[in-house]
């Protein structure tokens, strides 16, 4: 009886030892992954922000232009895209951002808004499916090295429904990547674009600010160049979200096989103070039998 409970943790223990190679080679996967993922980052957000100081200079010279994607219409459909990612063990990083999307949809069903999904990874896709919503785009195998050709796919579909009127707006939800330790999941709205205001629109006046649009030439006219602008803006937007997203997967990942690992180290302890105990008691056992037959020879 002893030597079969030996046996079963011993295989335990062999079964544990694979685990933890597993789970340490994911670790150091997701860790240099991590590096490569915020130097994307960090070298994405400067032509983010050129192309923002961009879009505010040719909107001052080309007035109240219209387009689609500046117009605010009442809300009707709202358009939500998810950001997750396509595998799991990546701790929390998934279900954080489901659970705060979903609430928010939740929110504007009750307030009479009719919603247009889009998911990005296929545990967004599997999430919702589940539950009944109807997604009208899916794209896969985009979050562990998101390109700009994946994001300007995911912004066309967006700009094409919202030109369109399928959709009065867009938001995104996606997680944050601020460090190795610290990500969180945000909502932002993408559509209608909103550019944020120049400091130089609050301080000087009207004509002043004119002045300053008539120190450029524009060829062609900026309402033209304007309409171009706008996708790229988009998807420029939607390339940073997806690097931001997926620096936050491999952090998470990273920390959570971490703990995966830590956690096999310490049970593979608890499993060797076991088997030694059974092995004692096996040879107890097996002293006993001994002393027994011993004895009993003995008396005869």
């Amino acid at each position: 009886m002893a030597s079969a409970e030996l046996r079963a943790i011993r295989r335990r223990i062999k079964s544990v030892e694979s685990t933890k190679k597993i789970t340490r080679a994911m670790e150091l996967i997701a860790a240099s992954r991590i590096v490569k993922a915020r130097e994307r980052v960090r070298a994405a957000r400067p032509y983010a922000e050129k192309m923002i100081e961009v879009i505010h200079n040719v909107g001052r010279a080309s007035g109240d232009v219209g387009h689609p994607l500046l117009e605010r219409r009442e809300l009707r459909t709202m358009g939500v895209l998810v950001v997750t990612s396509d595998r799991g063990l990546a701790g929390a990083y998934n279900s954080s951002v489901l659970r705060m999307a979903e609430r928010h949809m939740a929110g504007l069903r009750d307030r009479g808004v009719a919603l247009r999904l889009y998911a990005v990874g296929k545990k967004a896709q599997t999430f919702f499916s589940f539950r009944g919503y109807d997604i009208a785009s899916s794209f896969l195998g985009v979050t562990d090295q998101p390109t700009y050709a994946d994001a300007r796919a995911v912004a066309a579909a967006l700009i094409e429904d919202c030109e369109a009127g399928a959709v009065d707006a867009v938001e995104v939800f996606y997680t944050i990547y601020r460090s190795a330790l610290s990500y969180h999941p945000a909502r932002i709205e993408l559509l209608p674009v909103s550019p944020p205001e120049h400091p130089e629109d609050a301080d000087a006046g009207g004509a002043e600010g004119k002045g300053a649009a008539l120190a450029y030439e524009y060829e062609p006219d900026p309402a033209v160049i304007l309409g171009r602008l706008l996708p790229r803006y988009v998807e420029s937007a939607v390339y940073g979200q997806l690097l931001e997203s997926s620096a936050s997967e491999h952090a998470s990942r990273q920390r959570a096989m971490k703990s995966a690992t830590e956690n096999a180290e310490e049970l593979i302890k608890v499993l060797g103070r076991t088997a030694n105990q059974a092995r004692q008691a096996e040879i107890t056992t097996e002293i006993a039998e001994i002393v027994g037959g011993a004895q009993a020879m003995s008396a005869g």
